[in-house]
This record gives C-alpha cells, sequence and structure tokens, in this order.
C-alpha cells in the first residue's frame, strides 16, 4: 500500500523532471539592430557580430594595468568586442556607413545582411556606401569579386585608403602575413567596378552626411558626421577600440594603428569635441549599440550609452 501511494508522485516529479530538460539551450543571440531618430533622419545601428580581442597584448601600456581597467569594468581579456556598421535612411538615400568583416574574419562575425534584414531593409535599397578605413572588418561584408552584397550601390572611401590597401604594388612587397590586409579588401570592392569612387579630404557626400579626415589608424581613416535638424551624429570608425581603456585614458594606443602619434591626436581630439559639444557618438567598436555622449571625467571621458527607446 505505501509504495503505491509513492509511485504516483515519484512518476509526476520524474515527468517534470524530463519536461524540464526537454528545451536545449538557444545559444543564439537575436540579430542586432537598433534604430533612432536624428532629426528628419532615421539611424539604424547593424551588429556584425563580435570578435575575441586580447587587449592586453594589443594595446600599448603595462598588460597589468590594462587588466586592472578591464576588470573595473567587469571585463577579463580576451575581450568580447562588437563590430558594427550604421545605416541612415535621409528620406532620399539609404545611407550605409562600414559593411562589418563579410567572411574574412570567422563565424562570430558576418552579420550584417541578417541584421539589415531584420531591420526592415533589403541590399538592393542601400544606395551608397562609406567606407571609414579599408580594414577587413569594415569592407569585408560589400561581399567578393563574384557577388557584391549591395548590388545598387556606390561604394566611397578616402583616396588615401584606396591608393594604399588597393595596390597591387603594395601587396607584392607585403610580407606572407600581411597579404591578407590587401587581398580582403580588394576582393571585397571588386565587384563593384566603376561604382567605387574614392574622395579627397573633407566632402559632403549627400545631404546631411560629410567625411572628415580623420588620418592615422590607416592612411585614410575617416569620420563621417551626420546632421538633421540640429541634432549631430560623429562616427569615429575605429578611433577607438577599448571603452573600457580609451574613454577614462585616451593617450592609450593600439597595435592596429599605421601611426598611433596622428591616432592619438585624432582620438583626443575627437573626444574633447564631443564632450564640449554634447552630440551624439558612435564608434564600430563600441558595446552594440554603440551610440552614446561623452562628458570629460577627470583626465579623460565617461561615456553615457544610449538610452533605449522606441521610434514614435
Amino acid at each position: 500500500m505505501i509504495l503505491k501511494k509513492l509511485a504516483v508522485p515519484f512518476a509526476i516529479a520524474a515527468f517534470a523532471s524530463a519536461a524540464q530538460a526537454a528545451a536545449p539551450m538557444a545559444k543564439t543571440q537575436a540579430p542586432g539592430f537598433y534604430r533612432m531618430a536624428l532629426g528628419d533622419f532615421e539611424v539604424t545601428v547593424l551588429n556584425d557580430g563580435t570578435l575575441d580581442l586580447p587587449m592586453e597584448q594589443l594595446l600599448h601600456q603595462k598588460p597589468e594595468k590594462t587588466n586592472k581597467a578591464l576588470a573595473k569594468n567587469f571585463l577579463k581579456t580576451p575581450v568580447e568586442t562588437s563590430v558594427n556598421a550604421f545605416l541612415i535612411n535621409t528620406g532620399s538615400k539609404l545611407v550605409l556607413i562600414d559593411t562589418g568583416a563579410g567572411n574574412l574574419f570567422g563565424p562570430t562575425l558576418g552579420n550584417i545582411l541578417k541584421s539589415l534584414n531584420a531591420a526592415g531593409y533589403k541590399p538592393e535599397q542601400v544606395d551608397e556606401i562609406y567606407i571609414t578605413h579599408l580594414h577587413g572588418d569594415h569592407v569585408g561584408g560589400l561581399g567578393t569579386q563574384d557577388k557584391p552584397a549591395f548590388p545598387n550601390a556606390i561604394v566611397r572611401m578616402d583616396k588615401h585608403d584606396a591608393d594604399f590597401f588597393l595596390s597591387k604594388a603594395n601587396l607584392d612587397k607585403a610580407s606572407a602575413d600581411a597579404k591578407d590586409n590587401f587581398k580582403g579588401p580588394m576582393s571585397a570592392v571588386s565587384g563593384y567596378g566603376d561604382k567605387v569612387k574614392p574622395f579627397e579630404g573633407n566632402t559632403e557626400l549627400v545631404p546631411g552626411v560629410r567625411a572628415t579626415s580623420s588620418y592615422g589608424h590607416t592612411p585614410g581613416h575617416t569620420t563621417y558626421v551626420v546632421e538633421s535638424k540640429g541634432q549631430k551624429l560623429v562616427l569615429i570608425g575605429d578611433l577607438m577600440h577599448s571603452a573600457a581603456v580609451q574613454f577614462p585614458d585616451p593617450s592609450v594606443t593600439i597595435q592596429f594603428d599605421s601611426d598611433s602619434k596622428a591616432a592619438l591626436a585624432q582620438r583626443k581630439a575627437a573626444f574633447a569635441e564631443a564632450a564640449k559639444q554634447g552630440y551624439w557618438m558612435g564608434a564600430a567598436h563600441l558595446p552594440f549599440p554603440a551610440i552614446g555622449h561623452l562628458r570629460a571625467e577627470g583626465k579623460g571621458y565617461e561615456f553615457y550609452p544610449v538610452n533605449y527607446s522606441v521610434p514614435r
């Protein structure tokens, strides 16, 4: 009798346990996009994925100092680092600033088209693509020679970067380890033919979007300024890579810079102006959604991410 009474609740418990174990871990993230208004424009941040970076090896300071700064932000190395692009709908043009890595950096990146589609757009709707610089994680998402990802887009970048990264002479004389730094960008832009249109220096590209030279990280690194109805967003590309380290101490440079001294000067100027004027700032490697404000704090800055909002 006693055994029969115990059997029923035991069976129920066993069934409940089996039911709870039936749902596996999803281990995926939602497609990354975040949308906000900027005057009459609509800005959509597109996440391409993340990349683990050993910041204690890459940043030009003592590793223990980097690790201490990371720990203060509840981070440890390698740091899972966002790769972002920015879609600007001006009402007359759909402009994509940077394109992510495509297939150049492995399986944790290459999600721009997924994010774009989730945000309600199709690749063929993109009119113009502006590249901050021709490193693979910014240009790889353009596609390949046989299959341009954005078939109707004009592609633009500073001439200094085009002359450097798209040069066969530079590819030929590069070391074996460095050749991919040229092959990737060459393949990515080659499918666009005469729709690749480099510009020189500070240039208004479409009404409300202008290129501003910020040379240093690469020979032609470019910042893009977006303005509408008195509101302003400045997209600084790779002027910074580690929010936890470089906001409190902008003097810290990184191995990826082709000219560390020039890149440092550009970062300091960009941070100071953003803090003084109070406009929006975005960057390719800020944690998604990668837009916020800067405020001066001691010898450095404090970053205030955008407050989550729903467009109305």
